[in-house]
This record gives C-alpha cells, sequence and structure tokens, in this order.
C-alpha cells in the first residue's frame, strides 16, 4: 500500500440475510485528508463504516487500515463515531469520556486533562456533571465526538457527525475537523448531506446499493461535469425556470435556484429570460453542486450496473 494511502477497501463484500448491503466496493483514503463517503439512506455507509473498525468482518475483499489486514491491530489508532447513540444514558458526561478512554487503553488519570480541554471547546464544560440522559440531542452527539477524539487517534471515521447539531454547532465542528486536517489527521466522515459535505471534504466516494459509482478528489469531480450550470438566487416566483430554453434540469427552491444548461446554451441568453420575470440578486455560472451530481448519479433509476469512474 501506498505510503500515503492510510486506508484501502478492495473489492469488499457484505450481505445480510438476501440483502447484499456492500457490493464489490473499492475506494482509498489518503493521509491527512478529509473523505467523504456519500450516498442515500441504506446504501451501505454504516455497514462500510463498521467493517472498517472491525465490528463486521468483510464476506469477501480485504481492508487495510495502516498497511494491514489486522482490524485488532489498528484499533487504537482509529476513532469512531457510531450514528446511533451508543452512550451509558445513567453515566455523567466526564465518567462517560473517562470509560471510553480507559477502553482506548487510556489511564482515566491521563486521559482527564484532554477531556476537559475538548468539553471546554466544546461548549460542555457547565454539563460535564450531567447525566447523559439530561443532555440535548446534539449535546449527546458532542459528547460522542468527544469521545471518538479523545485517545488522540490518527484516523477518524465518522457515521452522520452532523446529526441533531443546530447550525452554530455545525460550523464549531466543521471548523474543528478542518483543525484535525491541518494537523495531519486522516478523517473518512459517511453523510447523505451533500451539501454540508461540500464544505469540508477533499476527496467523494459515492456508492449506490453498496457500490461505488463516482471517487475522486471534489474539485476534480465536479469539473470534470462541466461548467454549464447556473446559480441563481432571486426575489419572486422561480417555478418557470425549469421550463426556459436551453434548461435540462432544474432544481428550484424557495429564491434559489440550480439550473443545468443544454450543451451549447448560452448563459447570457437565460439571464435575459429571466430579468424580466424576477429581481436577480446572484448570476453564477459554475460546476455543478455536489448535491446536483448527486442526484443525477442515483437521484433517477437505477445505477447499480454502471462502472465506477475515478476522476483524475
Amino acid at each position: 500500500m501506498s505510503s500515503d494511502v492510510v486506508l484501502a477497501v478492495r473489492g469488499v463484500n457484505k450481505t445480510f440475510g438476501s440483502v447484499r448491503a456492500v457490493d464489490a466496493l473499492s475506494f482509498s483514503v489518503a493521509r491527512g485528508t478529509i473523505t467523504g463517503l456519500l450516498g442515500r439512506n441504506g446504501a451501505g455507509k454504516t455497514t462500510t463504516l463498521r467493517m472498517i473498525n472491525g465490528i463486521f468482518l468483510p464476506d469477501s475483499g480485504t481492508i487495510e487500515l495502516f498497511g494491514t489486514t489486522d482490524a485488532a491491530a489498528a484499533r487504537d489508532r482509529i476513532g469512531y463515531l457510531p450514528e446511533e447513540r451508543g452512550l451509558y444514558r445513567k453515566m455523567k458526561v466526564i465518567d462517560q469520556l473517562l470509560f471510553l478512554a480507559e477502553i482506548k487503553g487510556h489511564r482515566p488519570s491521563d486521559a482527564k486533562p484532554r477531556a476537559e480541554t475538548w468539553l471546554r471547546r466544546f461548549d460542555l464544560w457547565e454539563k460535564r456533571a450531567s447525566k447523559l440522559e439530561e443532555l440535548s440531542k446534539g449535546n449527546q452527539q458532542k459528547v460522542q465526538l468527544i469521545g471518538a477524539l479523545l485517545h488522540d487517534p490518527e484516523v477518524l471515521t465518522l457515521d452522520e457527525p452532523m446529526s441533531g447539531l443546530d447550525p452554530v454547532n455545525v460550523v464549531l465542528v466543521r471548523s474543528i475537523f478542518k483543525e484535525l486536517k491541518a494537523e495531519g489527521r486522516t478523517i473518512l466522515l459517511s453523510t447523505h448531506m451533500m451539501g454540508e459535505a461540500e464544505k469540508m471534504v477533499d476527496d467523494i466516494v459515492l456508492i449506490h446499493e453498496g457500490r461505488t459509482v463516482l471517487a475522486g478528489e471534489l474539485e476534480h469531480v465536479k469539473s470534470s461535469f462541466g461548467s454549464n450550470t447556473v446559480h441563481l438566487a432571486f426575489e419572486g416566483d422561480g417555478s418557470f425556470l425549469a421550463g426556459l430554453p436551453g434548461v435540462s434540469s432544474a432544481r428550484v427552491d424557495t429564491n434559489a435556484a440550480e439550473l443545468r444548461l443544454v450543451p451549447g446554451s448560452d448563459p447570457q441568453a437565460v439571464l435575459a429570460a429571466v430579468v424580466p420575470k424576477l429581481r436577480v440578486t446572484r448570476f453564477e455560472i459554475a460546476a455543478p453542486s455536489l448535491e446536483e451530481i448527486f442526484i443525477d448519479r442515483v437521484g433517477a433509476g437505477t445505477v447499480a450496473n454502471r462502472p465506477a469512474e475515478v476522476a483524475s
């Protein structure tokens, strides 16, 4: 395995009864990057993370962490945030964190200063003596995040890390992830929230029905789809936008739209058709958003038989 690849998933399969949750899945994660494992609910993301962490074993294929397929050998070098709550509801926050650190081989006396630092950083210091059941969903999520960070892992595997967080805490967690990356740590995060992923990740692995359908560096992936997308912000009723000449598809929200143009169409002609009907506050020609790429690949019909692509 290349020295800059910290995780390699090669041809992994996993079935549960008659359901194939992961189907010949392959991808790699480079050291010191944030990689998004993206897909719909049920795409196989959680099963994949559980196999990476040794909770499930693949039926076939291999998973290498730090150059070894021995999950136990890598266990203390990896942090894991499960999608479901994995906390003891009657336990106090600080006791829960010290217990999680002890599981990873750290003495409570050594882990306590680090736990206190993270509690302050996540604005949970005043909640340190509270029981987990007394915390909001968002604060419970932050405790779980601290638990994944507390033993100072080289690699973080995070399943829907923004779940339950309010906008302020989303920004906080996003900034912490970027700081961890700057320290040389590696983050693999699973999410179906394309817009949020686009603000954080360096690379993406898009999976559908357990298979890789698109993978590569985010900016290369976006540029490979061309720059025939118009981003609009406006005041008024934009329901007509999808029917404009030269528009092949449109995602229209309240006061905003993303228009995919037919190749060769003139964006200025689109603007000229829009201006008489709407007050335009933003008009930008760009590569499609990650959400639009996601919808293009898996939003309509199946792509299970489509070969995976790697942007270069």
